[in-house]
């Protein structure tokens, strides 16, 4: 079982937290081989295809040594952890020493017992891969220092944080180019024709042991980034993109292996274009957070080919916690938007319960918080709807949307369409199923006719809102002439069954 069904539902998990949490519930020491059967039903009965693993290989101590010393640092781990120690920081799982699950989480073992767990309940594993940096002791810094961005005892001294030195040779720490340095990694050289060959191999052997990667700041490794980030430190501009070179070699061997792009600066087409199967829209999240129906209406006027391979999320651990980004109205409004919409749809463990505590991705374990029970229901329902076979593997279409001249409320509104027709090209009956999502996103009421685009209707249609279990029965010639009329409260959202 490794093939991904369409549009999958992805549940970010933050591995260390997480088994920490399972050992004080159930009073012992749990490992990803330990993880008793009925957290994974739990998981799996909400639908989820994919668990990801967030930060389940082994991890620096000279790089948690590193971020302890870092004064924002320490004062971010005491404000998301009040009694913090400093044994709390296990380090970053973006500084990686080793592709190898970490002993205290299972090692290799405990990861295929969770694997294989995980494929009897029809759900993959995803794991990180950190293409930009590693470790300081990282063992390539000693075997291999020509792997990475070079320096010399000029710049070590100019830029003791820029650079640092392993065994007798000055290596650069890794960065994104537009922000300092990350002290407790190394930047590898992405041009270098070893380092690549490393990388494949690496690759491969992670292929072995799960179902599909999310890579870490994907786009630092496109040559114009990369060039311009390392210029002539970097060297000659080879001929072949990383990702072009990567991606197909790992794929040969492993034809289904998916690959996720951590993307931003708008190089989430570029990536699909090198081979990758999905990219984040992190786009999208912005919009959600700070903008209107109007500017995320023309986000969703792009190509459907590129929509269908975007990551949709509200939450993830490099974003503050839906519960306090958003109020918890429009949390529902915006979750049913990135839920709802072609490509894949990423959640995050704590996101269901309404956790509001962003946690350093360093920490091993987290304060204690109380669980909002309506906010469960919401999305337990939410994700029971997300299988629904239009959902899953349905045609969508976004509406178009009128009002009238003293009323353009409408404008607050989202619509769109998704159907699975079994029987012709438009949904009109009994072999059909279909749904329509409405969503006001903004914070008056609103109200518009709904055009939904079929050339063929029913002569009564009958719409059933999934979240509440209530029936509407409308007139299929006035639907089809003037469009179907919605009215929503403040953040309001239908996701109306066609029946």
């Amino acid at each position: 079982m490794t093939l991904f069904p369409p549009r999958p539902s992805i549940y970010e998990i933050n591995t260390w937290v997480w088994l920490n949490d399972l050992g004080q519930k159930y009073q012992a020491e749990i490992a990803l081989g330990d993880v008793p059967a009925q957290e994974w039903d739990e998981i799996a009965a909400l639908g989820f295809d994919a668990v990801w693993l967030m930060g389940a290989w082994e991890r620096s101590p000279l790089g948690a040594a590193i971020a302890n010393q870092h004064a924002g640092n320490r004062r971010d781990f005491q404000i998301a952890l009040p009694d913090f120690r400093l044994e709390d920081n296990v380090g970053s799982p973006y500084s990686v020493r080793r592709y190898t699950v970490a002993d205290r989480l299972g090692g290799r073992q405990g990861l295929a017992t969770a694997r294989q767990a995980l494929a009897q309940r029809g759900v993959r594993l995803l794991l990180d891969f950190v293409p930009n940096h590693v470790a300081p002791d990282h063992p390539w810094a000693l075997e291999h220092p020509e792997y990475f961005i070079q320096g010399d005892a000029g710049d070590l001294q100019r830029a003791p944080l820029e650079f640092f030195r392993s065994g007798s040779a000055i290596l650069a720490r890794g960065r994104d180019p537009n922000f300092p340095p990350w002290e407790d990694t190394l930047q590898i050289n992405a041009f270098h024709g070893g380092l690549r060959q490393a990388v494949i191999e690496t690759l491969l052997d992670i292929a072995s042991q799960c179902d599909g990667v999310r890579c870490d700041m994907a786009m630092l490794l496109i040559t114009d980034i990369f060039a311009r980030t390392w210029g002539a430190r970097a060297g000659a501009r080879p001929p072949v993109e990383y990702w072009r070179q990567v991606i197909p070699a790992v794929k040969a061997r492993y034809p289904d292996f998916l690959f996720i792009a951590e993307a931003y600066w708008n190089m989430e087409y570029e990536l699909q274009q090198q081979g990758f199967d999905y990219c984040y829209d992190k786009r999208l999240y912005d919009r959600l957070e700070n903008e209107t129906a109007a500017t995320i209406r023309l986000h969703l006027r792009a190509d459907l080919a590129y929509q269908e391979r975007l990551v949709r999320f509200i939450e993830n651990h490099d974003e503050r916690r839906a519960a306090t980004a958003f109020s918890p109205q429009k949390e529902r409004a915006a979750a049913v938007v990135a839920g709802t919409l072609p490509g894949a749809r990423l959640f995050h463990e704590g996101q269901l319960e309404g956790r509001k505590v962003r946690l350093p991705v360093f920490l091993r374990r987290r304060p204690p918080e109380a669980p909002d029970a309506e906010l469960k229901e919401f999305y337990r329902k939410l994700l029971a709807i997300l299988r629904q076979p239009a959902l899953r593997a349905g045609r969508w279409r976004l509406c178009e949307l009128s009002g009238w001249p003293d009323n353009q409320s409408f404008t607050d509104l989202l619509a769109w369409t998704w159907w699975v027709d079994r029987s012709s090209l438009e949904p009109q009956g009994k072999e059909n199923e279909a749904c329509l999502v409405v969503v006001n996103l903004s914070e008056r009421k609103a109200e518009g006719l709904v055009h939904l685009g079929w050339d063929a209707t029913p002569e009564k249609i009958r719409l059933r809102e999934l979240f509440t279990g209530q029936e509407y029965l409308r007139d299929g010639a006035e639907v089809r002439s003037s469009g179907l009329y919605v009215g929503l409260p403040p953040w309001g959202v239908h996701v109306l069954q066609i029946v």
